[in-house]
């Protein structure tokens, strides 16, 4: 299970942040917003994307987008979103429960500035019911994570 790879990453690298379980799915930012209380740009939404044939994550603030003007001039080339399949296939997580932790082989991992809009995010933790807490610089860290500014 997904959320299960992300507790042993926890539990391993991060034994002090804790999985949140929720009733109500979190599969989007705004069902993620409503099941956490917080406004949906707080939600840190985690993107797959092709660079070239490589697949990097972006994490970005639930409410951001991204500016291809902006990614093209740091990437070199157009955002190219992954579909489902690949998503499940790259990751491990479902869509809607995508988060830099608990990959089943290194990524690499872009996390946008609008992150640091608040001193604590709430990326997915695995699954569509789940999530952690966690300060944009501590999910830079641990998903070894370079700092880009893309989004609109």
């Amino acid at each position: 299970m997904s959320r299960d790879s992300v507790h042993a990453f926890l539990t391993a690298h991060a034994p002090d942040i804790s999985i949140i379980d929720t009733a109500e799915s979190s599969a989007t930012v705004a069902e993620a917003a409503a099941a956490h209380g917080v406004e949906p740009a707080q939600i840190a939404k985690t993107l797959g994307l092709w660079l070239g044939e490589e697949v990097i994550l972006i994490v970005m603030s639930g409410s951001a987008r991204i500016d291809n003007q902006k990614y093209r001039g740091h990437f070199g080339q157009k955002a190219r979103m992954l579909n489902a399949e690949d998503i499940v296939e790259k990751t491990g997580h479902p869509v809607g429960g995508v988060c830099p932790f608990g990959l089943p082989q290194p990524l690499r991992v872009f996390a946008d500035l609008s992150l640091q809009n608040y001193p604590v995010i709430i990326p997915a933790a695995g699954g569509v019911q789940c999530a952690l807490k966690i300060t944009p610089q501590r999910l830079v860290d641990l998903a070894q994570a370079e700092w880009v500014d893309i989004a609109q």
